[in-house]
């Protein structure tokens, strides 16, 4: 709780988030870190959608995907900045009853946007999607002075033809392909735009979708969307209550719920101690443990020792990677991969996607090889994953102590890669 920022008096008071599909939300503990009224999650239907805004007892709320357009026909007064944009993500009802639309997706796009550091005056910016978020980025590059290219599946520009495009300087994309829990998608290739300095992407949840571990691999700067949402529900929260709350409030909220979402990934060598540091980080954190082996008994009914004999290596890695996507696109846990998981490409982008990965190196003589069929020579398996460990992860922690204190030294590594972040 930040209380220099939080506003009181408005605890008799509801509002709420309005939208389709709400499970990847943050906003709930967002809005609770700003001020003391009551936020929920409000999942309606296309076709409830009227009766929904006729009889909602709400004394405000935002909108997400995909009714920032529709809900503009209930209200009966817009704001100016919804005007222009064509898309309201606030409602406030006003004393008399009546509906008053705002967008405060404009001051969080602006304020993403800012932490790039980009130039963007005269600057090609290529814009994916064309639905509500989009008109808000649209609005604000233009208002800096970019050229702004909307690409969506019909029209003039669209995904068959973006390579005219190649010379974009920035680019965003603005609609859901890559969001949980369809994660590990990308409309573009980003290798193919060598002029590219920028990257933003909306969405939040994963931290990095497919888009950004692509910027990230390519060295090109790039930023997720929980800026702009906490940019933005830092403004809906005074346009709810007519408070205003200081500046520095967006960050410190923002490292808050990213520490707070962010994954623990342990990764090392099979017998290493990552499943048992894991629950005592679990434990001390306060979070889910999640063991990938465990879960993968849980899904086939039988142990990897028993998978690998049985099948195969390449049958077992198989499993692994399905059960790695289904773990890794958690929020908040704590993961114990299995000690191959780096020996699969793909297991890469899974495992960065939402988490700090941290490498748990422990003295090779030291380590069990009781049920596990692949560690005749753990020498040679060494030296192949070292260097894989190194690449998956983002911080090494030493693991040739007591479980207790490795565990500490974990803790105060994932808190050092996040503040560094």
């Amino acid at each position: 709780m930040i209380l220099m920022d939080y506003i009181k008096g408005y605890s008799d008071k509801k509002y709420g988030l309005l939208g389709e599909h709400l499970s990847h939300s943050f906003s709930p503990q967002i809005h609770k870190s700003l001020a003391d009224y009551q936020y929920d999650l409000y999942e309606v239907g296309k076709e409830d959608l009227s009766e929904w805004v006729k009889s909602n007892d709400l004394a405000g709320f935002n909108v997400t995907i995909p009714y920032k357009q529709e809900i503009m026909k209930y209200c009966d007064r817009l704001s100016e900045l919804a005007l222009l944009i064509g898309a309201v993500n606030t409602v406030v009802r006003l004393p008399d009853g009546t509906l008053y639309g705002d967008n405060t997706d404009y001051y969080g796009f602006e304020y993403m946007l800012s932490l790039l550091s980009l130039d963007v005056k005269d600057k090609k910016a290529l814009v994916l999607g064309s639905g509500g978020a989009s008109k808000t980025v649209q609005a604000v590059l233009k208002n800096l002075g970019a050229q702004v290219i909307v690409v969506s599946r019909e029209g003039e520009n669209n995904y068959s033809n973006i390579n005219l495009h190649k010379d974009t300087f920035l680019i965003v994309n603005t609609t859901p392909v890559g969001m949980y829990p369809d994660t590990g998608k990308s409309l573009v290739n980003l290798s193919d735009f060598p002029e590219c300095c920028g990257v933003c992407d909306v969405i939040y949840n994963p931290a990095k979708t497919d888009l950004l571990l692509q910027a990230e691999a390519l060295g090109i700067p790039f930023i997720n969307g929980l800026s702009m949402l906490v940019a933005q529900a830092k403004r809906a929260a005074e346009v709810f209550t007519g408070a205003m709350l200081s500046d520095n409030v967006t960050e410190k909220i923002r490292a808050q719920v990213e520490a707070q979402t962010l994954n623990v990934i342990l990764v090392g060598m099979p017998g290493c101690g990552k499943s048992t540091v894991g629950r005592l980080v679990a434990e001390k954190l306060s979070r889910s443990f999640f063991d990938a082996d465990e879960e993968i008994k849980n899904a086939t009914g039988r142990t990897p020792s028993e998978i690998i004999t049985e099948d195969g290596e390449r049958a077992f890695r198989l499993v692994e990677t399905q059960v790695l996507k289904k773990l890794c696109k958690e929020s908040g846990a704590v993961i114990a991969t299995g000690g191959g998981a780096v020996t699969v490409e793909d297991n890469y982008k899974i495992i960065r996607q939402n988490s700090v990965a941290i490498f748990l190196e422990r003295n090779i003589n030291i380590l069990s090889k009781e049920d596990r069929p692949l560690s005749s020579d753990l020498v040679a398996m060494y030296k192949k994953r070292l260097p894989m460990y190194q690449r998956f992860s983002h911080k090494t922690v030493d693991g040739n102590s007591d479980a207790t204190d490795v565990a500490e030294r974990v803790i105060n590594t994932f808190s050092e890669v996040h503040n560094e972040n």
